[in-house]
C-alpha cells in the first residue's frame, strides 16, 4: 500500500509488525488518563471490533487475552482509532479499574527525574 494511501484513506488496514502484533493504547474516555499498553494481533483485533470489549494478546503467555474475563473489569469500548501510519490503536473505554493489581491505571507510579530516578506512587488502589 503506498503511504500516501495508507495515510488519507477511510480504509482501516492495521499495520502489524513482523511478529503480528500491533500495539494498543487504552485510555478512560471520561478522564483521558492512559490506563494501559498492550499488544493485539490480528485476531484479537477482530474481536474486539466484533464484540465491543477489548481483547489483547499476551506475549508472555502466547495467548489471546479477553481484559476482564477473570477480573471483572471488562474495558467497554467507546471509541477506536488508529494514526496516521496505521501500527498503533488507540481505544477509549467505560471508566473501571484496568491494571491487575486493583489499580485504575497501570501507569500509577511516577519517575522522580531529580532524584536519582526513584519512583513515587501516584495512586493507590481502589477497592473493586
Amino acid at each position: 500500500m503506498e503511504k500516501l494511501e495508507l495515510e488519507e484513506s477511510l480504509k482501516f488496514t492495521p499495520q502489524f509488525d513482523d511478529k503480528g502484533l500491533i500495539p494498543c493504547i487504552c485510555t478512560c474516555a471520561t478522564t483521558g488518563e492512559v490506563l494501559m499498553f498492550a499488544f493485539m494481533n490480528e485476531v484479537s483485533l477482530a474481536k474486539t471490533i466484533e464484540t465491543g470489549e477489548t481483547h489483547y494478546y499476551s506475549r508472555s503467555r502466547g495467548e489471546l487475552w479477553h481484559k476482564g474475563a477473570t477480573s471483572g473489569q471488562i474495558q467497554k469500548i467507546v471509541s477506536m482509532k488508529t494514526d496516521c501510519d496505521q501500527d498503533c490503536i488507540w481505544i477509549k473505554v467505560e471508566e473501571t479499574p484496568s491494571c491487575h493489581t486493583g489499580r485504575k491505571s497501570c501507569f500509577y507510579r511516577e519517575i522522580d527525574l531529580d532524584k536519582n530516578m526513584s519512583l513515587q506512587m501516584i495512586e493507590q488502589k481502589t477497592t473493586l
